[in-house]
């Protein structure tokens, strides 16, 4: 059994609600409106370059391309600036699981596994225990940066900010009054979704919300399978498509016999990792393909890989994502991490964040094409998985979808850390609200410069940008 969250802290509800309005006394509410940097930041290319060499070589002239369309793009990828940043700035210490990413993008629809809708949190590559607030600031800051992208007003942004931070607090005040297996059962599925737009949006809001949903329902593993393969000799096999998807077969020097050994010695390692069920489960399918894929934004370059499975015959696919697993960008931030496999890592934070995990999450470790040993974290590639388009969004949308995105997001730290403390420090005013609405605009400020820089590095020759 894992040491609980806050575990040093009082166990009466009086005692709990104390300790986090002590906290105050660590770093105040009004606080967190402050941010500047000093001469001794580091220079952000280099923090960004440093990250890179970990990563595929060829890949990583993509990453910068990717970051390099807009701020917000930067923005996704530059999570190890910002856990740099937060790293430096007082912290209350009212730690919970970390999603490590919070930004806007990293919340979408998602299928349980009774086949239902569901909005959560989907990344979960820089998990890690820490302080509640470094994730508010990042999905703050993220409304910022997306609402600047959009054109909108300074205060149409702030606007947006506030009714994230509003929605966050106001139901981790909720949560602090509800029974320990009430949060944990709650969760955010598509019929409280369309409540909340039914009184929220106009009709033609409401009619996209919904398109949105029944694009959700229709991205299945069939549509990746259709989308992803080709019929050949051997019979259904992954397409290729170089640089974003590469087979195996097109990358290793190895004999197909000594490739075809090394995958299942990695799908038995990875499916020891499921529960008996599952293990079950996954027994009636066999491997037929794997191949490189090319994820994201700030994932780019780590070793990801799909793999393509079939039970029955070639109309029955299962398709796994083994995507590599590094240190979390907040752990030399933080205390680091107990666990000796960064994909271990990564699942166990997902497990305890989200209200309904993929079935066949697991992870594993494997030796790559370099024969070096890497963490991996295994899932289904692509199931009823429905992401927000920030880009058409209306002030109005924007403001929905930060609603939706601060009270999960609260509900994600409600489980793993102290309902009662993070609500007693927050309070029932907008102190702490008001405060990151200027954290937002002042870090969406040095998003931009950081951006600079890297474009700079870019025409410079410094970094290789590749043409997409």
């Amino acid at each position: 059994m894992t040491t609980p969250i806050n575990a040093h802290a009082p166990a009466s509800p009086a005692g709990r609600a104390a300790y986090g309005r002590d906290a105050r006394k660590r770093a105040s509410r009004s606080c967190h409106a402050w941010f500047e940097t000093g001469d001794q930041r580091p220079d952000p290319v280099a923090v960004l370059e440093a990250q890179s060499a970990t990563r595929v070589p060829e890949l990583v002239p993509i990453r910068y391309a990717r970051m390099l369309e807009s701020p917000f793009r930067f923005y996704r990828g530059a999570a190890s600036l910002m856990a740099m940043d937060l790293g430096e700035i007082p912290n209350t210490g009212l730690l919970v699981q970390l999603c490590g990413d919070a930004h806007l993008l990293n919340f979408r629809l998602l299928a349980s596994p009774e086949r239902h809708l569901v909005f959560d949190i989907n990344d979960f590559d820089e998990t890690l225990e820490g302080p509640f607030e470094w994730d508010v600031k990042r999905l703050a800051a993220s409304f910022a940066i997306a609402g600047r992208h959009n054109g909108f007003s300074t205060a149409e942004q702030d606007d947006a900010v506030e009714t994230c931070v509003r929605a966050y607090r106001t139901r981790m005040r909720q949560f602090a009054g509800m029974r320990t297996l009430d949060i944990w059962y709650a969760q955010d599925d598509a019929d409280r979704m369309r409540e909340l737009m039914a009184s929220s949006l106009s009709k033609e809001a409401r009619r996209r919300a919904d398109r949105a949903t029944a694009r959700a329902r229709s991205h299945t593993d069939l549509q990746a399978y259709a989308k992803l393969t080709r019929v050949t000799a051997a019979g259904r096999r992954i397409a290729p498509d170089p640089p974003l998807i590469t087979p195996l077969r097109d990358l290793a020097d190895t004999s197909e016999d000594a490739q075809e050994k090394e995958l299942r010695t990695v799908l038995e390692a990875y499916a020891r990792t499921l529960s008996s069920e599952r293990r079950h489960l996954l027994g009636r399918f066999r491997l037929v393909d794997i191949a490189r894929k090319v994820v994201g934004v700030g994932s780019v370059g780590t070793r990801c890989w799909i793999l393509l499975l079939l039970g029955n015959d070639d109309e029955d696919p299962l398709l796994l994502q083994a995507k590599e697993a590094q240190e979390s960008v907040l752990a030399a931030h933080t205390g680091g991490t107990p666990y000796d496999n960064q994909g271990r890592r990564v699942v166990a934070g997902q497990r305890l964040i989200q209200t309904t995990s993929d079935i066949f999450l697991g992870w594993t470790r494997a030796n790559g094409l370099d024969h070096r040993g890497r963490d991996f974290y295994v899932r289904q590639l692509r199931d009823w998985k429905g992401i927000a388009q920030p880009d058409s969004m209306d002030p109005g949308l924007l403001n929905l979808f930060a609603q939706l995105c601060g009270a999960s997001l609260a509900r994600a730290h409600a489980r793993s850390g102290d309902p009662i403390a993070i609500a007693a420090y927050l309070g029932g005013g907008d102190r702490f609200d008001r405060a990151l609405i200027r954290f937002a605009q002042a870090y969406a400020d040095q998003n931009e410069r950081d951006a600079e820089a890297l474009a700079a590095a870019a025409r410079s020759g410094r970094v290789q940008v590749a043409t997409l």
